[in-house]
């Protein structure tokens, strides 16, 4: 794991802020702090109290072994990582975690693991549930219960202040970056360039592809490339670390697909119901919303938290 240093140019500052998606980062904070996000470890669950009616859902061998475990892959700010002391998880899942936890008067302990050895591990029990950004495909369906808890979704960057006055809709012609595997090079881009600008007898959205979102974010600070597109929720955490950089268009890019994600728990599990009360008991919580609005996801919150 690695920390930030002081940055001495634009480009080197883009690659640094998000080499940050191998490192550690923020915790969770309920207030202004002048701590940074890498280094805020505290619990935003801290006096929250039990959801009765979720606790009451429990399965008695939940109950009383006393505790949950929770899955997650600690490598993607804002969302899941490690903070700067290299051992307590924070981000938007570590806080929604903790709150689900504490509604339902259980501890909680954090497994750190690859995402695609969470569902394996959740089908042989390793886990109770994973709170990792991971969506509801239809072949994960059919091994899991998943719970809605947010809103996901793609973003577009563009130069610092729009000079271009480009829209999602003006993108037609112009080169975007994209990174190499990410499903706005493989799915997302190709269609909004289909149905945006060739059905429209406008010339296609060129698709730049390359290794990372670092170096497209350096591309499009150099002035290389028009955009860059991306999971809006790294998109905003770069913005966090190094503002004045780019700006991200608003809203977020209408993809035309559900860009909600769910917690995953094993399909037909006992504990379900529970976690599903206990996920809308969060949901309407004043914690959900400072959780969202200190990573800079406002936008991603939800109101149902819905069994898929």
């Amino acid at each position: 794991m690695k920390t930030t240093h002081k940055i001495q140019t634009a480009a080197a500052g883009l690659a640094v802020l998000l080499a940050l998606t191998a490192c550690g980062g923020a915790a969770t904070g309920t207030e202004a702090t002048e701590i940074p996000k890498t280094q805020n470890t505290r619990d935003i669950s801290e006096g929250v109290q039990p959801d009765a009616a979720a606790v009451a859902l429990l399965p008695k061998a939940i109950k009383d072994k006393g505790e949950l475990t929770v899955a997650m892959d600690l490598s993607s700010p804002p969302m899941t990582f490690l903070a700067e002391d290299n051992t307590t998880p924070i981000g938007v899942n570590p806080d929604l975690a903790r709150l689900v936890a504490k509604k339902l008067g259980l501890k909680l302990k954090f497994e750190n693991t690859a995402f695609d050895t969470i569902i394996p591990g959740i089908d042989g029990g390793r886990y109770d549930f994973t709170a990792t950004t991971m969506s509801a495909t239809a072949e994960r369906l059919k091994v899991l219960d998943m719970i809605n808890y947010l809103k996901g979704g793609s973003a577009v960057a563009v130069a610092n202040g729009n000079p271009l006055n480009l829209t999602n809709d003006t993108l037609c012609g112009k080169n975007v970056g994209v990174t190499k595997g990410s499903t706005q090079q493989l799915k997302h881009l190709p269609n909004v360039s289909e149905w945006t600008c060739t059905s429209q007898g406008k010339p296609a959205i060129n698709a730049i592809t390359l290794p990372n979102v670092q170096e497209a974010l350096t591309q499009l600070d150099s002035k290389r490339i028009d955009a860059v597109f991306y999971d809006a929720s790294a998109l905003a955490w770069a913005n966090d670390q190094q503002p004045n950089h780019f700006t991200t268009l608003q809203p977020r890019m209408d993809t035309r697909t559900d860009t909600n994600v769910a917690m995953g728990l094993k399909k037909g599990s006992p504990l379900t119901p529970a976690l599903q009360k206990a996920t809308q008991s969060v949901l309407e919580s004043p914690e959900y919303k400072k959780s969202l609005d200190y990573w800079g996801l406002g936008e991603s919150a939800i109101t149902d938290a819905k069994i898929r």
